[in-house]
């Protein structure tokens, strides 16, 4: 089957956008089988049809995605839901545990031209004020979820809980967390 005898999604001058990234453009047409749009920016890109949403037919995509709107669709793409820290399901004898989610999708809207100093910078930082937060408002036991990766942030996060009095460390429960999470358990102070 040729592209001329396709069926073709897009024409050329449709404004589209690209779902699983934070940019837009106008389609200039089809080149090997892909849609080829030029950015707000000015740069040529392709992408594949079902990678691109029109922004301006909302008709066509109506019965595409039921009662949401476009807009609201795309806006759920743009924005990654926070979720650093959740209250866990109380064990035995054990009072509400501090979970923080330090991955950098969970922490910054988008990561897009930030260097590896820089995330880990954020991450290092969150994990501080987070676990003076516990410490300060008497939580026993604060979870830190890392990731695996190259171990980095591990390293770092060691480094930095080694430096404070009064507290303990260990990798967390594997069969709740894997190997990416480093339990802390803070020692109470009556006199605090």
């Amino acid at each position: 089957m040729t592209l001329t005898t396709m069926m073709m999604k897009f024409k050329a001058g449709d404004t589209v956008t690209v779902l699983d990234d934070s940019f837009s453009g106008k389609v200039k047409g089809y080149k090997n089988g892909k849609v080829l749009i030029e950015t707000t920016e000015g740069f040529d890109l392709t992408f594949e049809e079902n990678e691109l949403v029109a922004i301006a037919n909302t008709k066509e995509m109506g019965s595409f995605f039921a009662n949401q709107s476009v807009h609201s669709v795309l806006r759920e793409k743009e924005v990654p839901k926070k979720r650093s820290f959740v209250k866990e399901k109380k064990e035995k004898g054990e009072g509400f545990v501090l979970e923080i989610d330090l991955h950098i999708e969970k922490l910054v809207p988008n990561k897009r031209g930030m260097s590896n100093y820089d995330i880990l910078t954020i991450q290092a930082d969150t994990a501080k004020r987070q676990l003076e937060f516990a410490i300060k408002n008497r939580m026993p036991k604060v979870v830190f979820i890392h990731g695996v990766g190259e171990g980095v942030l591990k390293a770092e996060l060691d480094f930095m809980l080694g430096r404070y009095e009064g507290i303990t460390f260990r990798d967390a429960d594997y069969q709740k967390y894997g190997l990416g999470a480093t339990e802390v358990y803070i020692k109470q102070n009556p006199n605090r």
